[in-house]
């Protein structure tokens, strides 16, 4: 039975994580090459405001998030989880499909960025229902014990996401000429996605519906939409605002400084080759691997709050230096210089292992903060906000800063301050979630 049991949540975890990695597969690969996409839809004398540009629309689609978390996630409250996976996954991949179709501003002008940005669009509606959403729904199948462990995988689909995308550019990089990247090769990872979608469409058409979803039926607990009800309850809207700002926008933080705006600010601030970036982040994102899943296996020894709290005080603490001594290597990883370069991915490796206390024991705790019968609305809303809000808009706000004050790393105050204000409430205020039975 036992045996059945283990085989069943293994069947529901591959099913879940290959759908969301496709999510974040898809998601990502346009943050990957906003470099490559400043020239092409946003054309302009200053490079600089091309890539503003740029990252304003990678931003775009971070910020409609949260109307995707809560259309989406109502409806995951009122019709169940499984029937939600299947249209995000649909709208996302078709959306994705058809980046890879556009054409560029020289061949359409303006309608060039009006239909990316539209595309982008209805990319983060998808992600919105989608991310937090798979969070509830694993964890929910997970049972009660090693729950950090078991879902902790789910956050390796990002970084799997990033990693596949970076490893398809640095072989078409290597493969063809500069100017055929930039005439056709950046629409190749754009096009795989539709393999990817009928592999992922085909492996979801196979999931059931959770155990705690379908005893709220069986207990006769259905009922409307719950989000206007989340913002009644003042533990639940307590409990929304923690989430937000203590564990969602930390990781997203994080996630973003370390997994893209450190490949931006190498490539674009201080100049390093963009195949070199691209084979660092190969090695850091593989790092961030196995540093997730012991996380998640930690905060199931010594709680969810002790793990999320140590790597939100690292990072308050090191981002900013680490970014410093970034530039400072910088030269010397241009010049071939073996040590430097082996220090700068020693470097990103440490940033790694601090997003990986924040992220490790997320999945976990999505589910754990709230009831049973308002939970998918109630996690996916502030996940998405954070996520949206807070870590979408970074690179762009991050890179703002920086040009403001001629500066390549003054930019990082700003998540810098945020971390320390999230670590400061969490300490306070964040409950220990590690024992928390589903059902309830």
């Amino acid at each position: 039975m036992e045996n059945q049991k283990s085989h069943s949540y293994l069947k529901v975890a591959i099913a879940a994580c290959f759908g969301t990695f496709l999510e974040w597969y898809d998601f990502l690969t346009f943050a990957t090459l906003a470099v490559v996409f400043a020239p092409l839809f946003f054309p302009s004398t200053d490079p600089n405001t091309a890539l503003l540009a740029s990252l304003a629309t990678f931003g775009v689609g971070m910020v409609v998030r949260p109307i995707g978390a809560a259309l989406f996630g109502s409806m995951g409250d009122r019709i169940g989880r499984k029937p939600v996976f299947m249209i995000t996954i649909a709208l996302m991949g078709l959306a994705t499909i058809s980046v890879g179709f556009l054409p560029t501003y020289d061949q359409a002008g303006i309608w060039a960025p009006i239909l990316l940005v539209g595309l982008r669009l209805l990319q983060g509606l998808s992600a919105g229902g989608e991310i937090g959403g798979s969070a509830v729904y694993l964890t929910e199948h997970a049972g009660n014990e090693y729950r950090g462990f078991k879902t902790s995988f789910l956050q390796l689909m990002g970084p799997l996401g990033i990693l596949f995308s970076t490893l398809q550019i640095a072989l078409l990089r290597n493969y063809l000429s500069a100017e055929d990247f930039q005439s056709w090769g950046w629409r190749v990872p754009f096009w795989i996605s539709i393999v990817l979608l009928l592999i992922a469409f085909k492996v979801r058409m196979a999931l059931e519906e959770t155990p705690v979803f379908l005893e709220l039926i069986e207990n006769g607990q259905k009922t409307e939409s719950q989000l206007l009800n989340n913002f009644k309850d003042p533990e639940i809207r307590k409990r929304m605002f923690l989430l937000f700002f203590c564990v969602s926008s930390s990781g997203a933080i994080l996630f973003f400084c370390v997994q893209v705006y450190t490949a931006i600010f190498l490539k674009t601030s201080i100049h390093i080759s963009a195949g070199l970036v691209d084979q660092l982040s190969i090695y850091a994102t593989l790092a961030l691997l196995p540093l997730t899943i012991f996380s998640g296996w930690l905060s199931d020894k010594l709680g969810r709050k002790p793990v999320v709290i140590s790597g939100l005080i690292l990072g308050a603490l090191l981002i900013l230096p680490t970014f410093y001594l970034l530039e400072a290597l910088a030269t010397g990883a241009n010049e071939g210089n073996i040590t430097s370069v082996i220090a700068i991915t020693a470097t990103l490796i440490g940033l790694s292992g601090i997003l990986a206390l924040v992220v490790g024991p997320q999945t976990a705790l999505l589910a754990e903060l709230f009831p049973a019968k308002s939970r998918n609305s109630a996690a996916t809303l502030p996940h998405n906000l954070a996520a949206g809000w807070i870590g979408g808009l970074l690179p762009f706000i991050v890179t703002w800063i920086n040009q403001q004050w001629e500066n390549s790393v003054a930019g990082l105050w700003y998540p810098t301050i945020l971390l320390v204000c999230a670590a400061i409430i969490a300490w306070q205020y964040l409950p220990e979630t590690k024992s928390t039975n589903l059902t309830n």
